[in-house]
């Protein structure tokens, strides 16, 4: 794990399931990820989300793709790779938390919760509160913009990169904030490889994120094939983990 500032939260649960495959041999097993040895030339491919730029993209769908909110993090990278090639080893979910916001709040800690049980370590940044105002009518409001998630993607990506955490990054974004991180990763480790996954309706602004690197549509058939089941329970003792929201219901 790298110290960003003491207001970057991890949340880090692997399954025993992540780690061992016929492919793969942990080696070293450092807070935040997994680094694996090389065996029959398996690539492992690390995910890197940009939480609330996939979110909108799934709420601008509208209010009946409401469920596809309760989207397996995990399995979603895996529909991009080549599963004979490569192996997801590892993936990072940055986000942050609306303190402000109690239900949206509750429901997103749940949602945490459950993408926790399957492997993926959240990354949380944080909210700054900002004052607004009409020029027209002077009147004034507060609103809150969230802050972090794309310097806490590229310094984890390079820090991963420089580590040789990976052999291959997947990163679910459109925010072209991310293309300096990029660029240096692939001028300075010539051997690892870079992908954009991009989150649904957001192809035709990713033009510059895509001019650097391959890139993949995140279309809706890929949201309904890895949603997370309606109760998160713990095997084989049936413990609850997490519950999908009502709002999430079709």
């Amino acid at each position: 794990m790298i110290d960003i500032n003491s207001k970057c939260h991890m949340i880090n649960h692997h399954p025993a399931s992540a780690f061992h495959g016929p492919c793969s041999t942990p080696v070293a097993r450092a807070p935040g990820f997994l680094i694996l040895r090389h065996n029959m030339s398996i690539k492992r491919v690390s995910c890197y989300i940009d939480g609330f730029n996939l979110y909108h993209s799934i709420h601008d769908l509208g209010p009946n793709c409401n469920y596809l909110k309760w989207l397996n993090l995990w399995s979603l990278p895996s529909a991009f790779i080549k599963s004979s090639q490569e192996k997801i080893t590892n993936v990072y979910y940055f986000t942050a938390l609306a303190h402000w916001l109690p239900e949206p709040k509750e429901r997103h800690e749940e949602f945490i919760k459950a993408l926790s049980f399957y492997g993926v370590t959240t990354i949380l940044g944080h909210f700054k509160e900002k004052h607004s105002s009409c020029k027209a009518c002077g009147a004034t409001w507060k609103t809150h913009e969230e802050k972090q998630s794309d310097v806490n993607i590229a310094a984890y990506l390079i820090h991963h990169a420089h580590l040789n955490a990976f052999d291959k990054a997947l990163i679910i974004s459109a925010d072209s904030d991310l293309c300096n991180a990029i660029q240096l990763v692939l001028d300075t480790h010539e051997d690892k490889e870079i992908n954009i996954l991009v989150p649904p309706n957001r192809y035709e602004i990713t033009r510059e994120l895509r001019g650097m690197v391959g890139s993949f549509k995140i279309k809706q058939k890929h949201l309904k094939n890895n949603l997370l089941p309606d109760v998160v329970t713990e095997n084989p003792s049936g413990n609850i983990i997490a519950r999908k929201p009502s709002k999430y219901n079709r």
